[in-house]
């Protein structure tokens, strides 16, 4: 709980959540598996990148407007999640349309896969690791990754809600810090 005499708590330090780490991997994956299994001009491309951007800027910009609406920082994740289903969805599509596999969840590859993950987070190791996978490899990673920071955002979400029941806005906040700074 914030302290009544400070309403403007210092939040906004989404480098460090695991989520935007998370989606830094799948935006790096997206933007070389894009460009290099579409043809140049292909509006699949900037589909696929925009979706992917829009997953992880949104979780710094809510992560940013949270000192002073806990509404917007709800929002903008919530606009993460759906982005991030929006390429789930492409990745899908690219398997399905090339007669490619996608990984069962409890298939030896994506449970690999998943164990990696929970404990790599460097974005420029993926994607020197997925310049040898072929695209059917890749595009799986991505689903997994995509699926892990899904239920990373479903918990933040649980936790911004949580926060927001608990502390209130901004206008609450004001007003604790106001009634406090004059004594009441």
């Amino acid at each position: 709980m914030e302290k009544a005499n400070e309403f403007l708590p210092e939040l906004g330090d989404y480098r460090k959540l695991r989520v935007f780490q998370v989606t830094t991997i799948i935006y790096d994956i997206t933007r070389y598996f894009a460009n290099n299994v579409f043809i140049a001009g292909d509006r699949t491309i900037d589909q696929m990148v925009q979706a992917a951007r829009s997953g992880r800027q949104n979780i710094a910009e809510g992560s940013a407007a949270a000192t002073t609406s806990k509404e917007t920082e709800i929002k903008l994740t919530n606009v993460a999640k759906a982005s991030l289903q929006e390429l789930l969805l492409d990745y899908e599509d690219y398997l399905r349309q090339h007669g490619l596999q996608q990984w069962p969840k409890d298939d030896k590859r994506t449970l690999q896969t998943r164990q990696y993950c929970r404990t790599h987070n460097d974005p420029r190791s993926y994607v020197e690791a997925i310049k040898k996978r072929s695209p059917e490899t890749t595009a799986n990673i991505a689903i997994v990754l995509i699926h892990q920071a899904d239920y990373m955002l479903e918990r933040l979400l649980a936790h911004q809600k949580k926060r927001f029941l608990e502390e209130g806005g901004i206008r609450e906040a004001m007003y604790r810090a106001r009634r406090a700074h004059r004594g009441y």
